[in-house]
């Protein structure tokens, strides 16, 4: 079984599917309520486990009822929680989403116990480090705690994916830690000051990304599918075609695809087929972790391609 030890956040959800979303100022209203649990690091973790992976969490709540839901509900999924720790210096982490009828979510974060994540935290996880296979960190935590937790898994030689979300404001300088950065075509814009426009743009941002440090980086595209650049050279994996509900989640189930499909060694155009196809299955529901596929689902969407 592979094993992947994931480093982020952990949130409530609270997502408001609408018609169309709101200009500034203005009310949209007729919506619908769906209350889920979210957060990055939640979402990949709860992907790859539900993708044949044994999982572990490294992250924090708040000591209250939202964070002791999540911990449980993670527990039930058969993640390793030893490492999410709780906090009475914050409340659990919360995301207010709106999806429109079209899928397209805007999304709004109040991190709270997420950033009491320190990277002491990680260091007190060594053995977890030690246990896996590939090791995934995103950016809803603090930058430090990221950047030790890659420090950690390098030296116990397991692959890492860095996904690059959200981009710090004061910069990113751990990409030399990540062997794979997965950032989308507005993180890649972002990183390298290059329009990412289509696929065809998408490589030379990917390469972009490469020279900043990364072993390999792979930009998702949304329906344009994702594209990578490596050592090996370049690749390019259409999107599959579903019906979109809600994007929200996809590019966590990407992630967490991708580190099984790493895990279980397969190769690069494999791995993007294997983690488009679980974003692609996460839209087609609403929710985060309500909407990660299972391994079943995904092979099937894969045979039937």
């Amino acid at each position: 079984m592979p094993r992947v030890l994931v480093v982020g956040s952990a949130n409530v959800d609270f997502t408001v599917a609408l018609a169309r979303l709101p200009r500034p100022g203005e009310t949209v209203t007729d919506g619908t309520l769906l209350v889920a649990r979210g957060g990055k690091g939640a979402n990949q973790a709860v992907a790859a486990r539900r993708l044949g992976a044994e999982v572990r969490l490294v992250a924090c709540v708040g000591d209250d009822a939202s964070g002791r839901e999540i911990r449980q509900a993670l527990h039930e999924e058969g993640i390793g929680v030893d490492a999410v720790r709780s906090t009475g210096e914050a409340a659990t982490g919360t995301a207010l989403i709106v999806v429109d009828a079209e899928g397209r979510n805007q999304i709004a974060v109040a991190p709270g116990a997420n950033r009491a994540l320190g990277a002491d935290d990680a260091a007190r996880r060594d053995a977890d480090f030690a246990w896996a296979e590939v090791v995934v960190c995103s950016l809803e935590v603090p930058l430090d705690t990221a950047r030790r937790a890659l420090q950690a898994a390098r030296r116990h030689g397991a692959l890492t994916i860095l996904n690059p979300a959200p981009r710090p404001e004061r910069g990113l300088d751990v990409l030399a830690l990540a062997d794979y950065a997965t950032p989308n075509e507005i993180e890649a814009a972002d990183l390298t000051g290059r329009a990412v426009t289509g696929p065809d743009a998408a490589g030379s941002a990917a390469a972009a990304v490469r020279a900043l440090g990364a072993g390999h980086a792979v930009l998702t595209l949304g329906a344009a599918g994702a594209v990578a650049d490596g050592p090996a050279g370049r690749v390019h994996v259409p999107a599959f075609a579903v019906t979109v509900v809600d994007t929200t989640g996809a590019g966590d189930a990407f992630n967490g695809a991708l580190a099984v499909a790493l895990a279980e060694r397969r190769p690069i155009a494999e791995a993007l087929r294997f983690a488009s196809a679980a974003a692609g299955l996460a839209c087609t529901r609403r929710g985060a972790q309500t909407a990660m596929p299972r391994r079943e689902e995904v092979e099937q969407l894969l045979a039937g391609r």
